[in-house]
């Protein structure tokens, strides 16, 4: 290696000289130190700290990509609320909006409703909801008291012909106010807060059952424990009288649930906030509702000799509960609940005639031990108090979301 001055020519200024090092010849027999080599840099090369190399670019504008995606909801969307609960259907969370740079789904929602060609436009004004008015609400008051006012016509009539009609002319008496029932309570169940969406109804069958258990049930299970059935089953018109009675309060306690959530919605600025307020509301509602029930099936008691209220009541609050989620759009569950109770209240009188076959008597214990401690009213109480607890815990997470109250 020459010798020479140490350092001369070789180590580049800090300032970026290195024109006299770059002048120099390179080459096998060159001898450069190693600093040398790790110090001077082509300028295509040159290191930048902010730069990745190989680093794949994301999208620049997360939003638009969302926004093609729903770009259909977005059109159709009259507010921001509804796009909201669009996107909440789709699995969308406020944790997720974090991801196209919001604090949240409604925040998110308002940004798609401004860039969405359209959307942005002043909407029309959407026409009021059947039912919303003073007029409306009127309209479905009157419509939800004709299947109390048909069931409490009946019963008033079949007191003030006992004695005088024959037992032909009474059932005859009786269809007829049960046709009544239905008429009026199809007609109140076709408008107002009660109204379910189209293809929400396969439940009929089941209702029936249910409501012709709480009238003959309990008489008719008395008498298959005791070797029966044998003879005529002696009704209980107090339970059906009241349930009757309960349309109105359940299409009230619905419209409040409906009207309240629908307000809140709109001062919600987060999901979770949303349901944090509605859970309460839903559980206050499904509250009142009860003890509507409770009160009118005590009165129609004391007119028509009622007895134990738990079961009554129950399935007051079962179908209250089932049709409320299919108001909401949840009729699946609905129809869940209500078979369940149905397939409860067979299984207790097949179970004991079962259990009158050889080898077979364990299947009715579980009956009897019931009967024996409640009465024959534990069975229904059993079947639709279990299965409504099942529907309000369901309720609780699906009525809480905002996609359960876009257009209610």
């Amino acid at each position: 290696m020459p010798r020479g001055e140490p350092g001369k020519g070789v180590t580049p200024d800090l300032d970026g000289r290195a024109g006299e090092v770059a002048a120099r010849p390179w080459g096998p027999d060159s001898a450069v130190p190693g600093a040398v080599r790790t110090a001077v840099r082509a300028p295509e090369i040159a290191y930048h700290p902010g730069r990745r190399a190989g680093a794949r670019r994301g999208p620049v504008d997360p939003v638009k990509v969302l926004m093609h995606r729903h770009r259909d909801l977005c059109e159709r969307a009259v507010d921001p609320l509804e796009i909201a609960a669009g996107l909440e259907a789709h699995g969308l969370t406020d944790r997720t909006a974090a991801r196209y740079r919001h604090r949240d789904v409604f925040s998110l929602a308002e940004e798609l409703y401004a860039r969405v060609p359209g959307a942005a436009r002043p909407a029309p004004a959407r026409p009021p909801r059947p039912g919303s008015g003073t007029e409306g609400r009127a309209g479905w008051t009157l419509l939800a008291m004709l299947p109390g006012a048909a069931c409490l016509a009946t019963a008033g009539a079949l007191r003030a012909t006992q004695g005088v009609l024959g037992g032909q002319a009474r059932i005859a008496l009786t269809v007829a106010g049960a046709l009544l029932v239905l008429v009026g309570l199809r007609l109140c169940l076709r408008g107002g807060p009660l109204r379910a969406p189209d293809g929400a109804g396969g439940v009929t069958l089941y209702v029936c059952w249910l409501l012709g258990y709480a009238v003959y049930g309990d008489d008719l299970l008395a008498q298959v424990i005791s070797g029966g059935p044998d003879g005529d089953w002696t009704a209980a018109p107090a339970p059906l009288l009241g349930l009757a009675l309960a349309v109105l309060p359940a299409a009230w306690c619905a419209h409040l649930f409906a009207v309240r959530a629908r307000h809140r919605l709109a001062g919600s600025h987060a999901l979770a906030e949303f349901g944090a307020g509605v859970r309460p509301l839903l559980f206050g509602v499904v509250a009142l509702h009860l003890c509507a029930v409770t009160v009118l099936l005590r009165l129609a008691g004391l007119g028509h000799g009622g007895g134990p209220l738990t079961a009554p009541a129950a399935l007051g609050v079962l179908l209250f509960l089932a049709r409320l989620l299919a108001v909401h759009g949840f009729p699946e569950p609905a129809a869940t609940g209500l078979a369940a109770a149905c397939t409860v209240e067979v299984a207790g009188t097949f179970l004991v005639l079962a259990g009158r076959l050889p080898g077979l008597g364990f299947l009715a214990r579980p009956v009897d031990l019931l009967v024996g401690t409640v009465g024959t009213a534990g069975v229904p109480a059993l079947a639709c108090g279990v299965a409504a607890l099942g529907l309000l815990i369901h309720a609780s997470v699906t009525l809480t979301r905002a996609s359960a109250h876009a257009t209610v």
